[in-house]
């Protein structure tokens, strides 16, 4: 069955993306520098941009680069004079991303800063640096309600926060699983579950990726 959702991934891609040589070259690039093979698919970044562009995103925050493969998705649903911000732990990492970024056309407008998350967003929201209109998290499973507790300090009523990786493999039906990353997701559902801030759903996805999927919640106004 997964390798049928690999070829309907591909259909998709087929159909509705085409070929993308600046995508392309962001994938060889993280291949040749040693980064794990864990970016969102094609498909999955295209839903990522739409996302963007419907809520008409001008200000975004990514929580997790990797080599700047979701970033660029993101970025190409930047009005000229909009901006990104995504934040990576690994040093390399972010080097790998900022060249990618740099031949996507994107350098003037994503910024790449480096350090623990947790650390980057505490100072952001010390800092006043938000509203966002659109946060994406896709990083160390485990502080996902940190992330999110941040997130809500970053935005707006109004602005969209996505979750990726929240469904693993379907394990969140297990309260007794110790795998910290499905604890992560665990926390995250039941962080949003009794937030009063936001409106959300959560959707499953299989494809390339295997069977996973994403949190997606709005920020309530008033």
């Amino acid at each position: 069955m997964e390798r049928r959702w690999a070829e309907v991934d591909g259909y998709i891609a087929d159909r509705l993306l085409g070929d993308d040589p600046v995508l392309d070259a962001a994938l060889a690039a993280n291949a040749a520098g040693g980064l794990p093979p864990i970016d969102v698919s094609a498909a999955q970044g295209r839903m990522l941009e739409l996302l963007a562009r419907m809520s008409g995103a001008r200000r975004i925050l990514e929580v997790g680069t990797l080599g700047g493969y979701s970033t660029i998705w993101l970025a190409r649903a930047l009005p000229e004079d909009g901006r990104l911000l995504t934040l990576e732990l690994e040093p390399h990492h972010a080097e790998v991303a900022r060249t990618n970024l740099a031949r996507a056309g994107f350098a003037d407008r994503c910024e790449v800063r480096v350090g623990p998350a947790v650390d980057t967003l505490a100072a952001m929201v010390a800092a006043g640096e938000g509203p966002f209109d659109l946060v994406f998290i896709d990083a160390d499973k485990p502080s996902n309600v940190a992330y999110l507790e941040a997130a809500l300090a970053l935005t707006r009523p109004g602005s969209v926060i996505l979750v990726d990786n929240v469904i693993r493999e379907g394990n969140i039906l297990d309260p007794d699983n110790a795998d910290p990353r499905v604890i992560g997701a665990r926390a995250l559902f039941d962080a949003v579950s009794v937030e009063p801030r936001l409106d959300a759903t959560a959707i499953q996805t299989v494809g390339d990726k295997g069977w996973d999927g994403f949190l997606m919640a709005v920020v309530r106004g008033g």
